[in-house]
C-alpha cells in the first residue's frame, strides 16, 4: 500500500478528538454545559482578539486542547504511546507529581510539529500509577495482583496498531475502526472490578489510587475545551450553577498572557457497583477549561516558578486562598508584560518571519534593531505543554485530597521511560528549534546574516 493512500495522521487525530468529545458529553452531560458556557464566551471575545489569532485558531478553538488518562502498568502506558503514535502524537516532558503528594509521574502525548498542530492541537496528559509510593508493601502487592488481571486494549486495536507500525499508516476505512476501538479504551464503566471493602481500603489510601486500580479501564478524567478569557469562564462557573474550584491555576492574567492558565468544575459523584454487588459512589471525572499563552525559556520558566512559589508563599502568610489572586498578582509585577522585553530579556520564545521594510543592505544589523526597524516580525510561540504545580493543584481539587505530607518527593525519570519505552522529548528543544528555524528562513530570504 502506497503512503498517498493513508488517512493524514492529524486527521486521524481530528477524528478522535471530535470522537471522545461526543462521548464525553453524552457521558457527562454537565460537560456539555461546560461546552457550551465557553463557546458562548469565545464568541463574546471573539471581536476583541480578531488579529491575535490565525484561521486554524478559530477553526480549533472550539474542539477540546487536551484530556487526562490515568493508567496502571508499564504495559499499559507502552502500549499508550504507540496508540498516540498512531495519531501523531508522541511523549514530551516528564512530569513528577510526587512533590504534591501525588503518586504519579506523568508526560503529555502531543504532535511535536507546529503545522500540525495547528491544525488539530489535542493531546492527552497521560500519568503512570506509582505502587512504589505505597508503604503498606501487602496493599501495594494486592494492587498490582489486580491491575496485572485487566487488558484495556481489544485484540483489534491492537492489530490496528501494529498494522499502523508496520505500514507506517492506515487507510481510512482502518483508521475508522481504530477511532472506534481506541475510544473503548477510554470510556467510563460504572462496574468496579473490586468489591467495595478493597474499594474503601484503596480510597483511604490515596483516592487517585482507587481511580486507577478499580476500575476495567483508564476511563478520560477529563476534557478540556481552550477560551479566550479563562477570568470570564470562572466567574461564570460561580454563577451558573456549577461547582468550580476556588482560583485559576497557573500564572496571572495579564496582557501578554504567560504558559497555562486552567480551572475546572469539581469532578462529580458518580454511582457504580462494586464486583461484590454492593453499591457506592466514586469521584473521579470533571471538565477544565484552560488558556494558553507565550512559551518561556529556561530563563523566563526559572523566573515563573520562583514569582509563583513567592506568591503561594505570600498567600499562606495572608491566610489562605482568598487572597491567592492578590498575592499572584503582587508577585508577578517583577515579570515583564510585554512581548519587546520579553524577548529582549530571553525570555520567551518567537517565530520569526520577514517585515513589512525591505531591507537593501545588511548594514551589520543585530536581530533587535531588524525587530524594532520592522524588517522582521516577532510572533509569540505558544506554549503547548503542561505546569506540574497547576496539574498538582487541578488533581487535588479534583480528588478533594490535599497534599499527602508523608509521601516523599521522589522523582524517576529513567524508570519512567524504561516503563515507557523511549525517552520523553524536552519541549525547550522544541520551542528553541522553532524559534531557530524561522529566524534562519528569514534571514535567508532576506539575504543576510546577522551581526
Amino acid at each position: 500500500m502506497s503512503n498517498n493512500t493513508f488517512m493524514a495522521k492529524e486527521e486521524i487525530r481530528s477524528y478522535f478528538t471530535s470522537a471522545i468529545s461526543n462521548m464525553y458529553c453524552d457521558e457527562v452531560p454537565l460537560y456539555k454545559k461546560l461546552r457550551d458556557l465557553v463557546t458562548r464566551i469565545n464568541q463574546k471575545e471573539r471581536g476583541k482578539n480578531a488579529h491575535l489569532l490565525s484561521q486554524n485558531d478559530w477553526v480549533n478553538l472550539g474542539t477540546e486542547r487536551h484530556g487526562a488518562i490515568r493508567l496502571g502498568t508499564a504495559q499499559e502506558l507502552s502500549t499508550m504511546r504507540r496508540l498516540f503514535a498512531v495519531m501523531g502524537m508522541h511523549p514530551v516532558d516528564y512530569y513528577d507529581l510526587s512533590v504534591a503528594g501525588i503518586p504519579v509521574h506523568s508526560t503529555a502525548f502531543r504532535s511535536v510539529e507546529l503545522k500540525s498542530l495547528e491544525n488539530s492541537p489535542f493531546r492527552v496528559f497521560t500519568s503512570l500509577l506509582r505502587l512504589d509510593l505505597i508503604d503498606d508493601k501487602s496493599l501495594q502487592q494486592q494492587a498490582e495482583t489486580i491491575l496485572a488481571r485487566r487488558e484495556i486494549f481489544s485484540k483489534k486495536l491492537l492489530q490496528l496498531i501494529k498494522q499502523s507500525e508496520v505500514q507506517n499508516g492506515l487507510s481510512q476505512n482502518e483508521a475508522v475502526q481504530f477511532v472506534k476501538e481506541a475510544l473503548n479504551v477510554f470510556r467510563w464503566h460504572d462496574m468496579a472490578m473490586i468489591d467495595k471493602q478493597t474499594y474503601e481500603i484503596l480510597n483511604q489510601t490515596h483516592r487517585l489510587i482507587a481511580d486507577v486500580v478499580s476500575f476495567k479501564g483508564p476511563h478520560i478524567n477529563h476534557l478540556t475545551p481552550t477560551t479566550l478569557n479563562i477570568d470570564d469562564v470562572q466567574e461564570a462557573l460561580n454563577t451558573e450553577g456549577f461547582e468550580a474550584k476556588a482560583h485559576v491555576e497557573g500564572p496571572p492574567k495579564r496582557k501578554c498572557p504567560l504558559l497555562l492558565r486552567q480551572t475546572s468544575f469539581i469532578a462529580l459523584n458518580e454511582s457504580v457497583i462494586f464486583a461484590d454487588g454492593q453499591s457506592g459512589t466514586h469521584t473521579a471525572r470533571f471538565g477544565e477549561i484552560e488558556q494558553r499563552g507565550i512559551a518561556l525559556t529556561p530563563k523566563g520558566r526559572d523566573l515563573y516558578d520562583h514569582l509563583l512559589q513567592q506568591a503561594k508563599k505570600n498567600d499562606r502568610k495572608n491566610g489562605g486562598d482568598q487572597d491567592y489572586q492578590a498575592s499572584l498578582n503582587e508577585a508577578f509585577k517583577v515579570f515583564p508584560d510585554s512581548h519587546q522585553k520579553m524577548r529582549k530579556e530571553a525570555l520567551a520564545y518567537f517565530a520569526y518571519s520577514v517585515g513589512h521594510k525591505v531591507l537593501n543592505s545588511n548594514n551589520d544589523m543585530t536581530l533587535d534593531q531588524l525587530v524594532n526597524d520592522g524588517y522582521l516580525m516577532a510572533k509569540p510561540i505558544r506554549y503547548e505543554d503542561f505546569l506540574p504545580v497547576s496539574a498538582a493543584g487541578i488533581f487535588q481539587s479534583n480528588l478533594n485530597q490535599k497534599n499527602n505530607t508523608g509521601m516523599a518527593h521522589s522523582p524517576n525519570q529513567k524508570r519512567f521511560e524504561e516503563d515507557l519505552g523511549s525517552k520523553v522529548i524536552n519541549s525547550f528543544n522544541l520551542y528553541e528549534k522553532m524559534q531557530n528555524t524561522s529566524l534562519n528562513k528569514a534571514l535567508a530570504k532576506m539575504g543576510i546574516k546577522l551581526k
